[in-house]
């Protein structure tokens, strides 16, 4: 296809462009957003892609396809920066250099109006009082330090409901990771001592801390309480443990994010280390996808800007490579969290080492990537050439229902690429028919018709067809998926079918495809990789199910009364204490529940004793 075209629709809409800072997008002929892109000078920026005859490869291509261009005038550039970040994240324009498996990091929150407040993690918006730190790199970093810091400060991780209507003590009062204020182990007063000093020392003060409970373990000792001195001695050690684990750096980077970026064989590895009140509080690797070519300043200067779309900025960015445009990203920066953020290369000796380490991180990372990429494809190519399938494969979806004698059912697909498992792309189905809810072979009917009939509607990029499917079962399952898929138009789309060995034998399953049988030499490894394929979707099926069956469990009668919703259920269960009490309590009791009125009291009493 020729660019000139594209370039065509670039030229007639610069001329009617004023020169304003703003993003412009460019569209195909069926309106797929190719490429975002930001400039301080919209029309100046435009007419670098009519004027220059020596674009990219990447650049040509996407000309080639471009049909419309649409542009959005900002205020300045910083507005563009942060404009041009939401759309590449919500779009995924192909052109665009791309982060992929973002989310949220999990914080530690500490209440602060809670008379009696709580030690957990969470995600998301930071819409209550208290004290947050984070983030931390991952939930296993977030759980390890919370049990930590149990042992060093006692204060309870139980929700509200649970710590209200306690009776004695739990297990964690007995293995000392809980002050059992639940139950007056401990008074206000104490308690609240142990949070003010849990919060210094998540915030760095963990030296007047260990030289405090050090005094308190003397005096204990002295007043001959060795029960209470073998106490706080144990305290100590945990808070020893977490200083040396979190490796307190030598650096003194009180908020700071380390990032480091490694590009190898056309691929890119992006290291994040998370240094807060001096210590380090884990890494994360990422794999932005970006052409071959692309400059390491100019990916890494795309990451920033959708990295921290969603989230807080810390005071210091520490990069391993100069990016060209530190000033724009600063100001963008420090203008929306309101506070002054310096992003700069790593220059000074103390600097070099933390940044070398994120960038020795990210190289092992990528290594391992493209192992296992090599992997992968060699194992998916071997999957292809035994089932002489005619088209190459790069994206597999797996199948299983779980569900226990028709109830709770639910139908569960994965989905594997040449990257390994691409958990964006997992599904659940709840099965909405009541008659299949106990037919396997119904089931998986219902799940993929479902799956691709919604697929075969949307041109979506995340609902994609896959170019092999298997379906954990046997020659019935395959039959049925066969006649679903070519009811569908899907004829071509190849299906493979596992049928478990005789008495359950791993090693001795067998294969359909193309109503042809297959079997596999025990020790060979396209085998093994089935079955590592088959063994995760039955985990994601079964965890399904057990999640909506828990579910199901938790609602209780007070859930079949109308007229009862969120606020009124918890407030019966705060004052009752569970929903079997709320059962045998009289009208008068129900009445003096603050919320229920009489009208309400009488509507629940009669749904307990009518008959």
């Amino acid at each position: 296809m020729s660019i000139e075209k594209g370039k065509e629709v670039i030229r007639k809409k610069i001329i009617n462009l004023t020169n304003n800072p703003g993003i412009y997008k460019m569209l195909s002929e069926k309106n797929e957003i190719l490429y975002v892109g930001k400039a301080k000078n919209i029309p100046s920026r435009l007419k670098n892609y009519v004027s220059d005859n020596h674009l990219p490869i990447r650049t040509e291509r996407m000309l080639s396809l471009t049909r419309r261009l649409e542009t959005t005038t900002t205020s300045n550039e910083s507005e563009a920066l942060l404009l041009e970040a939401n759309l590449i994240k919500k779009h995924k324009p192909r052109f665009n250099i791309l982060l992929r498996d973002d989310k949220s990091f999990p914080y530690i929150f500490i209440g602060e109006k809670d008379p009696w407040p709580q030690l957990t993690k969470l995600r998301g918006k930071k819409n209550r009082d208290g004290y947050y730190f984070g983030p931390f790199a991952s939930v296993g970093s977030a759980n390890w330090t919370i049990k930590i810091l149990q042992k060093i400060f006692l204060l309870r991780v139980c929700d509200d409901t649970v710590f209200r209507n306690r009776d004695r003590a739990c297990i964690l009062y007995q293995i000392k990771r809980c002050s059992a204020p639940c139950v007056g182990k401990i008074d206000r007063d104490n308690y609240k001592n142990l949070v003010r000093d849990a919060v210094d020392f998540i915030s760095g003060k963990s030296q007047t801390i260990q030289k405090n409970l050090s005094e308190e373990m003397e005096k204990a000792s002295n007043d001959l309480d060795y029960e209470k001195a073998a106490i706080i001695r144990d305290r100590i050690k945990a808070l020893t443990q977490i200083q040396s684990s979190q490796k307190i750096n030598q650096t003194n980077l009180k908020e700071a994010d380390v990032i480091s970026i490694f590009k190898e064989s056309g691929r890119t590895c992006v290291q994040v280390f998370f240094f807060r009140s001096k210590q380090n509080w884990g890494n994360q690797a990422y794999y932005p996808k970006h052409d071959p070519d692309e400059e390491e300043s100019k990916i890494l200067s795309s990451f920033l800007g959708q990295f921290y779309e969603n989230k807080s900025v810390p005071r210091l960015v520490l990069l391993n490579e100069s990016l060209g445009d530190e000033k724009l990203l600063e100001k963008t920066f420090s203008e929306r969290e309101k506070k002054q953020i310096i992003i700069k290369e790593a220059k000074n000796k103390d600097e070099k080492i933390v940044s070398n380490m994120a960038e020795k991180n990210a190289k092992q990372a990528l290594t391992q990537k493209i192992l296992e990429t090599e992997s992968n494809s060699k194992l998916i190519d071997k999957l292809a050439d035994k089932f002489d399938l005619k088209f190459n494969v790069n994206l597999i979806e797996v199948y299983d229902n779980s569900h226990i004698q028709g109830t709770d059912s639910v139908g569960a697909l994965i989905a594997f690429g040449k990257d390994g498992f691409i958990k964006k792309r997992y599904r659940k189905f709840n099965i909405k028919s009541e008659t299949v809810k106990n037919d396997d072979y119904g089931m998986m009917k219902e799940v993929l018709r479902r799956r691709f009939s919604r697929a075969l509607k949307d041109e979506n990029s995340t609902r994609a067809l896959p170019d092999l499917v298997l379906i954990d079962g046997g020659k019935g399952q395959y039959s049925v998926s066969r006649e679903t898929l070519n009811d569908l138009g899907l004829h071509e789309l190849p299906i493979v079918a596992i049928a478990k060995g005789k008495n359950r034998n791993a090693g001795d399953e067998t294969f359909f495809h193309d109503e042809k049988k297959f079997k596999f030499k025990k020790n060979d490894p396209t085998l093994f990789f089935l079955q590592r394929l088959r063994d995760e979707s039955h985990r994601f099926a079964i965890s399904t199910h057990r999640a909506k069956r828990r579910k199901s469990l938790s609602k209780s009668l007070l859930d079949q009364i109308s007229g009862i919703g969120r606020g009124r259920k918890r407030a019966l269960l705060n004052h009752f204490g569970s929903a079997k009490s709320v059962e045998s309590a009289s009208f008068e009791d129900l009445k003096s529940v603050k919320g229920i009125e009489e009208k309400v009291a009488k509507k629940i009493h009669e749904f307990f004793h009518e008959n």
